[in-house]
């Protein structure tokens, strides 16, 4: 069957618009006047949807024209309310397009279409959202103590920088050669200081107090950071 007049389709809805409708039927009424007199039986977001359209002008610019996208059932009594030549012509060929729409055949191929686009659609997500699981699960499943170098490193940053970025964004502050939380977010369970082992310049072991991240920590810190935008390495887009 040739087109007579361009269908789309929108959310399993066939429509046209009411401009090449109201050309087609060669009304001789201005258009917002045949839009006035034909449109007040019909149901807004029902039968027919505001929609806006383009034409091209004298000087070949395109200007915006108000239009209305309208379902075929309605476009199809429309066409016989005209009472023009070409009214009974389109209502027909309105007709053919709502038999073939409403076929089984044609129903069940929708169907299949629809349910293809979802899965397809789903499986975009799932990629979209692994590296985000991947990194979450990994970092729910540790339920030990993490260093502030490992989780600067997953993010990208030195530990330095990390912890510069943690100050700068008021989680943290120095004390002496230890950094710990503000009072906001102390007694939240989020860090646990404890000594740490080492070796000064002369090679005599000294002790000194380091923070380390517990599980809920990290996962504040995981959720504060990306409220700022900042993204463990894994889930950054190029």
């Amino acid at each position: 069957m040739d087109e007579l007049i361009k269908v789309t389709v929108k959310e399993d809805r066939q429509l046209v618009s009411a401009r090449d409708l109201h050309k087609g039927l060669e009304v001789k009424t201005r258009f917002s006047q045949w839009v006035t007199q034909n449109f007040k039986v019909f149901i807004e977001g029902s039968d027919f949807t505001s929609v806006v359209g383009t034409t091209v002008v004298n000087n070949g610019a395109k200007r915006e024209i108000q239009d209305y996208a309208m379902t075929v059932d309605m476009a199809k009594q429309v066409s016989l309310m005209s009472q023009t030549p070409q009214g009974k012509f389109y209502r027909e060929y309105f007709i053919s397009l709502e038999a073939k729409w409403n076929d089984p055949q044609e129903v069940v191929k929708r169907g299949y279409a629809i349910l293809q686009n979802e899965n397809a659609q789903l499986r975009i997500e799932n990629t979209e959202l692994k590296p985000k699981a991947d990194y979450t699960d990994k970092m729910l499943a540790n339920p030990g103590l993490e260093t502030t170098s490992v989780i600067a490193k997953n993010y990208g940053y030195s530990t330095r920088e990390f912890n510069k970025l943690l100050h700068g964004l008021g989680i943290q502050y120095k004390q002496g050669k230890t950094w710990l939380l503000y009072s906001k977010y102390q007694n939240q369970g989020y860090t646990h200081v404890e000594p740490f082992p080492y070796k000064d310049s002369k090679g005599l072991e000294q002790v000194r107090n380091t923070m380390k991240w517990t599980q809920k920590g990290q996962r504040f810190l995981y959720d504060f950071l990306e409220s700022k935008g900042i993204m463990p390495k894994v889930e950054q887009t190029a």
